[in-house]
């Protein structure tokens, strides 16, 4: 992507430093609410509700280019609101967002301000495979044996997701 300039501002953007600029593109992972969206769905939402509850409107120029990018690729993009929390969701609470609307939650984009926001997130847990809340911070996480039958798991489909949320932002480069 050779006019866009990548950063990596880790889960929560804790490793966030530096201003992002007017355009942002929220490229990653997040977690299936609906029940039914598989891991490996595409998410390219209209909004984002932002932690302190206001919406963030994500750009309707930059998101139907990354819909249409899909769908040149054979992919359906679902258009859902996206939730942005501060811990992984799981059981009841997922359910609940999913029932007010929300397709996925991701700890990252209502977080981002910047006049020109668009965001595109692959599902990784859902659920049917929900994720256990340790891993908020991957290392304890490790650490810990009842957790690893789950890392396996993300070893082999944390990846594969990431890698579709990237080729379909790369794709829109090429617009």
């Amino acid at each position: 992507m050779p006019a866009a300039r990548v950063v990596l501002a880790g889960i929560a953007l804790e490793r966030l430093d530096e201003e992002l600029g007017d355009v942002v593109v929220s490229c990653g992972l997040a977690g299936g609410l609906q029940r039914g969206l598989a891991t490996g769905t595409l998410l390219v939402p209209r909004e984002v509700l932002r932690p302190t509850g206001d919406l963030l409107r994500c750009d309707p120029e930059l998101a139907e280019l990354f819909v249409r990018r899909a769908r040149s690729r054979g992919i359906a993009a679902v258009r859902d609101p996206l939730l942005t929390a501060a811990e992984i969701v799981t059981g009841d609470a997922r359910a609940l967002w999913a029932a007010r609307g929300y397709a996925g939650v991701d700890m990252e984009s209502g977080l981002i301000r910047a006049p020109r926001v668009a965001v595109v997130r692959v599902v990784l847990d859902t659920p049917e495979r929900e994720l256990s809340p340790e891993w908020r911070t991957p290392l304890a996480a490790m650490l810990k044996p009842w957790n690893w039958s789950q890392a396996f798991w993300l070893a082999r489909e944390a990846p594969r997701a990431a890698a579709l949320a990237a080729r379909i932002a790369a794709a829109a480069q090429s617009a």
